[in-house]
């Protein structure tokens, strides 16, 4: 790989090794967890929209459309309320993978970059441009934006699990 591609990638790694760590051990109940009083995305609905971004910028890297049975697997973006779409019941290792095949997607595309394809300039959400550099970079960043949220649900569980195995009602 590229010196300067590989250390883009390795930002990308890092931070996927990362959050199978902060997801390991959960629960299917705590996959499901939509934080108190079920106002926030799962982890499940984090991990699946986190794959589903990330293979967008696979294709993107590669220059192709998404193909239509990738769409259907990891998809979509949101529902027809503006959401993350809802998932239940998905088991924790089925969801990270789903996410391992987009990553091995990923590396495999890296390891074909020059230095000089980071620059290319492709197309994204409503029609904005970025660098394929930017892509890789927002593809990490993100991966840690949700991983924060990720260990917020985490500690709200364990608070509202302590609450319940003390017999405390949560309003």
């Amino acid at each position: 790989m590229d010196p300067i591609v590989g250390m883009f990638y390795s930002a990308g790694k890092e931070n996927f090794q990362r959050l199978n760590a902060i997801a390991s051990g959960m629960s299917q109940q705590e996959v499901d967890y939509h934080g108190p009083e079920g106002k926030f995305n799962s982890t499940g609905q984090l991990i699946k929209h986190l794959s589903y971004v990330d293979l967008l910028w696979v294709y993107r890297i590669k220059g192709e459309p998404l193909p239509h049975a990738l769409e259907e697997k990891y998809g979509p973006m949101l529902d027809r309320n503006n959401q993350l779409p809802k998932i239940k019941d998905v088991p924790l290792q089925e969801l990270l993978n789903d996410y391992k095949k987009v990553f091995n997607m990923f590396k495999s595309e890296c390891a074909q970059l020059t230095e000089r394809d980071l620059d290319r300039i492709v197309v994204y959400e409503d029609g904005k441009k970025a660098t394929i550099r930017w892509g890789i970079w927002h593809m990490a960043d993100h991966s840690r934006y949700h991983q924060a949220h990720i260990n917020q649900l985490r500690k709200w569980y364990r608070e509202c699990v302590d609450k319940s195995t003390l017999g405390i009602n949560e309003r």
